[in-house]
């Protein structure tokens, strides 16, 4: 993709952040033993990811003038938090690779995966401890809340696996959680950091509601319509799994007769024949829902960028917008 000269400054921006992040990670955890404990958790740290949260913090933090090593112990705070949710999720799914490695938990054994988790989730909280800001009590106050949420996503994803009938609503009030309350918390926390107001601090709520459903909206649909070398996972893996998405919801809220109980059948038998994904895309494109979740990505992502007017503009809002831009960027 060819990049404008503006675009190619938020892209440098933002890579210098990210870089900023990974050099830090790697300084985290210099103690060596117990090996069984500190080699998983610098597995797990040393693997990698877009670092999409602390870039997030460390852009609405810039945006009201504080400096990226002011906002970085708190950046460094949720990336760990995340790393420790992947862990244990990986373990309540039984999943055997995480970003085209074994997860800990096979690397290692469930018991190292839950310690190595318990570890980061305390490192976590002293790195957001060390946090230079008048307002740390704020801040703590949103990490708790962010924790308490993603944990109440969790158990409603969980919960849906067992539930033949799940609404859209539903649906997106557990993402709203899941994934919609980390990405809240780190926008208003690097607002708290950079003394954003009252105000401010609830449009940062805003923004980061709306990039958390587009982001995941756009996660289920480019898990059917992504070409395989780019997605890095098997097109249609959700459907193979039985997983309750925007989509499969969407298409059992609009399916009649035969279609419908074709598509019922997918979490009646807990996932589909990998050689019928295509004919559910198909299917799911004729009743309009692929364009109806590009469209409903593009809303989200239009009314965060709308929000993004209220902040205080420059750089760093340029760039917090181009990094918004690119996150809906991905619709196919």
């Amino acid at each position: 993709m060819n990049l404008t000269i503006e675009q190619t400054r938020r892209a440098e921006h933002v890579s210098q952040l990210r870089d900023l992040v990974n050099e830090a990670l790697a300084t985290l955890v210099p103690e060596t033993e117990p090996a069984s404990l500190y080699e998983p958790v610098r597995y797990v740290l040393d693997s990698g990811g877009k670092r999409l949260r602390p870039v997030l913090l460390l852009l609405a933090a810039n945006v009201f003038g504080a400096r990226p090593e002011q906002a970085l112990r708190a950046a460094l705070a949720v990336e760990v938090f995340h790393n420790f949710t992947l862990v244990h999720d990986d373990i309540m799914d039984h999943a055997d690779t995480r970003r085209g490695r074994p997860t800990v938990h096979t690397a290692w054994a469930e018991d190292t995966a839950i310690l190595a988790g318990d570890y980061l989730m305390a490192l976590s909280y002293d790195l957001l401890a060390q946090t230079e800001t008048e307002q740390l009590r704020d801040l703590f106050q949103v990490y708790s809340w962010m924790v308490r949420r993603l944990c109440e996503g969790q158990a409603l994803d969980k919960a849906f696996e067992t539930q033949n009938a799940v609404s859209v609503q539903a649906y997106l009030g557990m993402i709203d959680g899941k994934t919609g309350a980390l990405i809240r918390s780190v926008l208003e926390m690097g607002g708290i950091i950079g003394g954003a107001s009252v105000d401010e601090r609830q449009t940062l709520r805003e923004i980061g509601t709306e990039v958390g459903r587009a982001f995941q909206m756009q996660d289920d649909l480019l898990d059917l319509v992504a070409d395989d070398d780019r997605w890095g996972k098997a097109v249609g893996g959700d459907l193979m799994e039985g997983k309750k998405t925007y989509l499969l919801l969407r298409t059992l809220e609009e399916a009649k007769g035969e279609e419908y109980a074709w598509f019922a059948r997918i979490i009646e038998q807990k996932g589909l024949p990998p050689a019928e994904v295509p004919e559910a895309r198909r299917c799911m494109d004729a009743l309009g829902i692929l364009d109806e979740t590009r469209a409903s990505v593009r809303t989200h992502s239009r009314r965060a960028l709308t929000l993004l007017e209220a902040l205080p503009q420059g750089e760093a809002v340029d760039s917090l917008r181009w990094f918004v831009q690119r996150l809906a960027g991905r619709v196919h």
